[in-house]
């Protein structure tokens, strides 16, 4: 256990941070997580179970005096993302989060630290082991895979939660109240390829686009960052009046992720070699004093290789760039309701380039059903035309504004009371968990809130030690005021 970690205030909840971090935690793969929340309650004395998908609920009596009040669900996941810089050795499977304070921050070495939403357990699980805090009847709600499709939040079936209100502790801004965000769906784009062999006497270049900051491909897609996909295809389709081919290519990882990274081999004619060379450095030096003020560490290096002994074909390579180029990333369409929102964006996640066939993942975000499914069928149109297959899968819906919830006017005035200000109520660019919950739960009086935590989903995610703190502050304040 971190001992620098586990002296920060307040103590007992950096403490099952920490406790938290040293299990391996990464979406689909929650056995172990699970595991060591259902000890957690059942060594409490607590009514401690799982539903069928793997939903770990926790409930505790209220604290004496406040037994009449309504019960409240607090609600945070078990799963975190998991990306680490590329000259990082480290095991998710198999490894806890190494983490260290620097300054108001506590980061992780080289990894995401997993505070989104590590920092909503490890507050949960503080409340349901306190001895000396007033709470009302309480009921932990741990979901699973919220990272990568939410199918915790959608097999939690109706009649199981007992609570009337529930908090959701799972945004990124200490002085934002949520009362809304976007629903997603993924977006796959397969095709197959002739692999056609090389031509004797082209040579082999290898391309790198790093150094790139990435973060939460909804949260972060409003910040104008580098797509490390969209980067190369420009360097690719620059390269096409050279003779290139493209023989692997590899960006990208997860769909909740702005790619900071991507590799690709391509074979030209020796002969263009030095035209090539020419013509991609150019674009490569466009592209970085584009992005000089939001990306300063882009990196975009050439250097030779094994020419590929296979390659696509004129054809797919050509369908295959223009169809990327072609392809909405980033900010579609913002809210006419409110003021700066990002209604409807897309990330191009992931693309892979390997033995005969290319694969696509993007994930389309949008508070309006209808803006998700309009710009979801844009790009299936355009990679339909540069001859994908194309499925949708994974939708999930968004979180509806209720500007009447008493516990958005409780929340409020409690906020105002601690803190001299008045908070931010806000619908965020990202995926909460509230709206697939209050489809089986529609009665149910729904807020969000959280600490400050910067770059989630990225290694240089950090959280702030004095947001922490108020956060705290806040949550047991609206814990002794629920109706």
């Amino acid at each position: 256990m971190n001992k620098e970690l586990v002296q920060l205030q307040p103590k007992p909840l950096w403490n099952n941070f920490s406790k938290l971090n040293a299990v391996p935690r990464p979406s689909k793969k929650e056995e172990r997580v699970i595991a060591f929340a259902m000890d957690f309650g059942k060594n409490l004395g607590l009514e401690t179970f799982k539903d069928e998908v793997g939903n770990v609920i926790i409930r505790k009596p209220a604290s004496s005096g406040m037994e009449h009040k309504k019960m409240v669900t607090l609600q945070s996941h078990l799963d975190m993302v998991h990306q680490k810089n590329a000259e990082t050795v480290f095991d998710f499977d198999t490894q806890g989060i190494q983490m260290f304070v620097e300054g108001d921050w506590v980061r992780a070495q080289g990894t995401t630290l997993g505070a989104d939403n590590g920092m909503g357990v490890a507050a949960i699980m503080t409340l349901l082991e306190s001895k000396d805090i007033d709470h009302p009847p309480l009921e932990a709600l741990f979901t699973i895979d919220e990272e990568t499709g939410m199918t915790g939040a959608f097999g939690l079936k109706g009649g199981i939660l007992k609570g009337e209100v529930l908090l959701n502790l799972d945004t990124e801004e200490d002085d934002e109240i949520d009362i809304g965000c976007a629903g997603g769906v993924d977006v796959t784009a397969k095709r197959d390829y002739n692999e056609k062999s090389a031509v004797h006497g082209d040579i082999g270049y290898r391309i790198v686009v790093n150094g790139l900051k990435g973060g939460h491909s909804g949260m972060d897609i409003n910040k104008g960052l580098g797509n490390a996909n969209k980067i190369m295809n420009r360097l690719l389709y620059a390269g096409m009046d050279y003779h290139m081919r493209v023989g692997k290519l590899e960006g990208g990882s997860l769909r909740n992720a702005i790619p900071r990274e991507s590799i690709s081999y391509v074979n030209i004619d020796k002969k263009q070699e030095t035209d090539f060379l020419a013509a991609i450095t150019i674009v490569a030096d466009t592209i970085k004093k584009e992005l000089r003020f939001v990306e300063p560490n882009l990196e975009i290096s050439f250097s030779k290789e094994k020419p590929c002994k296979k390659v696509m074909g004129l054809g797919a390579q050509a369908k295959f760039i223009k169809g990327i180029y072609a392809a909405v990333n980033g900010v579609y369409s913002l809210s006419s309701t409110i003021p700066d929102l990002v209604e409807t964006s897309n990330n191009i996640a992931r693309i892979q380039v390997k033995e005969g066939t290319v694969t696509i993942l993007c994930l389309t975000r949008s508070s309006l059903e209808s803006g998700k499914m309009d710009l979801a069928n844009a790009l299936k149109s355009v990679f339909e035309l540069a001859g994908f297959d194309v499925d949708f899968s994974g939708s999930y819906p968004g979180w509806n504004p209720n500007p009447d919830s008493k516990m958005l006017e409780v929340t409020k005035r409690i906020y105002k009371d601690l803190f001299k200000e008045e908070p931010r109520v806000v619908a965020c660019h990202a995926g909460l968990e509230c709206g697939i919950l209050g489809q089986n739960y529609p009665e149910m009086d729904m807020v969000s809130f959280g600490p400050t935590i910067v770059a989630p989903h990225s290694p240089d995610e950090r959280v702030s030690i004095s947001s922490v703190q108020k956060f705290w502050k806040f949550l047991l304040e609206v814990l002794k005021h629920t109706p």
